[in-house]
């Protein structure tokens, strides 16, 4: 298959911006190959991901949302990153496995699906992917993976429109990340982890709980609870330090109380969902961002 089949009129994420990326950048910043700032086995993710060998994490370069608080900025919207072959993403991957990876953590990979799944279809692999994404992907694209993915782990960011379009410059996120999660759902169907407690196969959510914005993350929670299995493995993360752009934000210029987190892990375990995880809020540190140095992609 050619991965330039979406790319000639780019439609392959919600935003749907039409540009060639054969001859120019998509509003993701991506081209036609694909672009990668780091490679390494990542431990910082949940114990069912990262478990004691680590996580084959694979970290894409652009990115379709506009977060302005993004902890990954430098690759997101600066671009820092190196493009690759097909076939280098391919042996990329084979290589974290030969490391010893628990799974192919594909982090941030939307606006690269025509060229990440013909890299997984020439790969050799024996160990779980996953889709490790920010929640806002196009239905008909994420269709275009099934059987290629084992789990998916998107991201739930927001409920109301305006608070998405302020932070991440899209009003529709929460329609477009709502109907992505139920077809994600319907491919991989609830979490299942080996007897090690490393995930194999299904979906867990990810919710990153904001300053002030606790009736965002409480309506998530009612969508969730309405929506989906309540066995649904969620990760409810209390680790939001100011990144990016958010210094330009004063409602978002700093960290987490205890009170505002303890609110929204009431209201979760008021409905019963409490397959999953939460943080402690020491683990609100930029130590745990990665630096981007191009490390593991040459080997």
């Amino acid at each position: 298959m050619n991965p330039c089949w979406q790319l000639e009129k780019c439609m392959v994420c919600p935003r749907e911006c039409g540009a060639n990326r054969l001859q120019q950048f998509g509003f993701c910043g991506g081209r036609a190959l694909p672009k990668v700032a780091k490679a390494m086995l990542h431990f910082w993710e949940e114990p069912c991901i990262s478990g004691e060998n680590g996580s084959g994490a694979v970290f894409f370069s652009g990115c379709a949302l506009r977060c302005v608080y993004c902890q990954n900025y430098e690759i997101s919207h600066e671009q820092f990153g190196r493009e690759i072959t097909i076939t280098h993403l391919a042996k990329l991957f084979e290589h974290l496995q030969e490391q010893g990876a628990h799974n192919i953590n594909l982090v941030n990979p939307t606006h690269y699906i025509p060229q990440i799944a013909q890299a997984l279809q020439l790969a050799q692999l024996h160990i779980p992917v996953i889709y490790n994404c920010g929640g806002y992907e196009k239905v008909t694209s994420l269709q275009s993976l099934n059987g290629l993915i084992d789990i998916y782990l998107p991201d739930l960011k927001y409920f109301d429109a305006q608070t998405a379009k302020r932070y991440s410059a899209v009003e529709d996120y929460f329609i477009v990340a709502t109907k992505a999660i139920l077809e994600m759902q319907k491919q991989v169907g609830k979490a299942i982890l080996d007897d090690d407690g490393i995930m194999q196969k299904g979906l867990l959510i990810r919710h990153l709980v904001l300053p002030g914005l606790q009736s965002e993350s409480i309506a998530i929670l009612d969508w969730i609870s309405q929506h989906l299995p309540h066995d649904t493995m969620l990760s409810i993360m209390g680790q939001y330090v100011p990144m990016g752009k958010a210094q330009k934000y004063p409602e978002l210029n700093r960290t987490l109380t205890e009170q505002e987190y303890d609110q929204v892990l009431q209201y979760l375990f008021s409905l019963d969902l409490e397959n999953g995880f939460v943080q402690d809020l020491s683990s609100a540190q930029s130590e745990y961002t990665p630096d981007f140095d191009l490390s593991g992609i040459d080997f």
